[in-house]
């Protein structure tokens, strides 16, 4: 299964991408008029057990990307539950009443296919990428596991050995990924992204099969699930298919509002460290709690899109011309917003020295930058640039089925619909400087920061 980490590093890249060629989808389903090529079209639908479809046409080669995202995630769980949420993926793979385990893996296998999950904190998602002959028969499997699943005592306990040894390698193992549970764990004081999505090992060890079965009969259901087709298909086939499986497994109870504990009032600046003899080179970040796409104000979450592309988006950027080209004093230095959260979420400036240059001139020199634009703003000029690469990123996204698939599952799945990402590069050339500067200033204050350093052994007590 695919890692919270490695997953965030391909959304990262991938998100905000790839809508000009797609167009405006009204309430029935239909397309409105607009210069959109027709085979280019995005279909959004519903069957008549709540599950929502949405397709996503390219024909340019002939195969399709499949994917199921389900509206549970890590923040969702129990409390004293952490990690069940990744724990059902897992189990999504074993047997069911009408296919062995091992089965779908091997169906996917033998014609050339691929297969994968992840687990996040807002959702869930399976996802395979084959031929359009091979639909139905996704689609089949995928509507079998929705409800079928065999959990024995056996099977938890064998899956539950596994995530273990997977929290041991990916997190006990890795100084950074250490670090990053516990700079969340700093920076959210209320609301449940403060625990990781692979879960506590202590809250991991006791999941048991009263556990599983419960969260799969609470969330798996078609009315919590939405389907996204992206590749070679028609719209009529897709519906024409999912009525035909997915359509036929009943509609679960309707679930309440997912809503969750939220952050009180910051007012202190926190630090975590971490020495480990691991560790070569000494690298921070520093992160603010902001709004997400989910629940900003008009126009902030796009100014803050805009303001990360700007600040530290890539070697255009203010923090790398300036740390790494002018002063010669970073290996790597940016800046990221993880917009779309179901939550408020986090926005986050890094850095690492390069040779003989201390990480405290380093973290000097990225919080100036930061200063400025809080201060001074943006230019015109530099802001028309972030707003063309955004832009012109979009056109080359759609080479890739499954980035489409994820930005539009993810949206869909963190409380967005069709509309609003198809209407994302629209809100994003309305951005002014003024609102880049106003939410650097509103959000990005030192005093309200939660910075992380990681250091080798050496260094503590430095």
């Amino acid at each position: 299964m695919t890692s919270r980490a490695e997953w965030l590093r391909t959304i990262l890249l991938a998100t905000s991408l790839a809508f000009t060629f797609t167009g405006p989808v009204l309430a029935d389903g239909t397309a409105s008029p607009d210069k959109t090529p027709a085979e280019f079209k995005v279909t959004d639908f519903l069957l008549d057990n709540g599950m929502e479809v949405v397709v996503i046409p390219d024909h340019r080669a002939p195969i399709v990307t499949h994917m199921v995202w389900y509206k549970i995630g890590s923040a969702d769980e129990p409390p004293g539950k952490s990690g069940i949420a990744h724990f059902f993926e897992h189990l999504m793979f074993k047997a069911t009443t009408n296919h062995a385990a091992g089965e779908f893996d091997r169906a996917v296998s033998d014609i050339g296919g691929s297969n994968n999950a992840f687990t996040s904190y807002d959702y869930t998602a399976f996802h395979e990428t084959v031929a359009p002959s091979a639909l139905e028969q996704m689609m089949g499997f995928e509507a079998d596991r929705m409800r079928n699943l065999i959990l024995t005592d056996d099977v938890i306990k064998t899956e539950r050995d596994v995530i273990l040894e997977e929290r041991r390698s990916r997190i006990d193992n890795n100084p950074q990924a250490v670090l990053d549970e516990e700079v969340d764990a700093t920076l959210w004081q209320n609301q449940p992204y403060r625990i990781p999505v692979i879960g506590w090992m202590q809250e991991m060890e006791q999941l048991n099969r009263t556990d599983a079965t419960a969260f799969y009969d609470k969330y798996y259901r078609p009315n919590n699930a939405v389907l996204i087709v992206a590749g070679d298909v028609e719209p009529e086939t897709v519906k024409a298919l999912a009525e035909k499986t997915y359509g036929k497994v009943a509609r679960g109870p309707d679930l309440p509002p997912r809503i969750r504990p939220v952050e009180p009032e910051q007012n202190t600046k926190r630090t975590v460290t971490l020495t480990d003899a691991r560790v070569s080179v000494p690298s921070f970040s520093t992160q603010w709690v902001v709004p997400s796409y989910h629940t900003a104000k008009p126009g902030e979450a796009e100014a803050l899109d805009l303001l990360a592309e700007i600040l530290g988006g890539g070697n255009r950027s203010r923090l790398y011309q300036a740390l790494v080209v002018q002063q010669g004093i970073a290996s790597n230095a940016g800046a990221y917003f993880q917009g779309t959260m179901h939550d408020d979420t986090n926005f986050t400036v890094y850095g690492a020295p390069r040779g003989d240059a201390k990480l405290a001139d380093v973290e000097a020199a990225v919080d100036a930058e930061v200063a400025r634009i809080a201060t001074s703003g943006v230019t015109p000029d530099e802001l028309e640039k972030a707003k063309d690469r955004y832009i012109r990123s979009m056109v080359f996204a759609r080479d890739k089925q499954d980035s489409m698939a994820e930005i539009y599952g993810s949206t869909l799945a963190t409380g967005g619909n069709v509309q609003d990402v198809q209407q994302w590069p629209d809100r994003i050339r309305k951005v002014t400087a003024d609102e880049v500067k106003a939410v650097a200033a509103r959000y990005l204050v030192l005093a309200r920061s939660t910075s992380g350093y990681l250091l080798p052994q050496q260094q503590a007590g430095n």
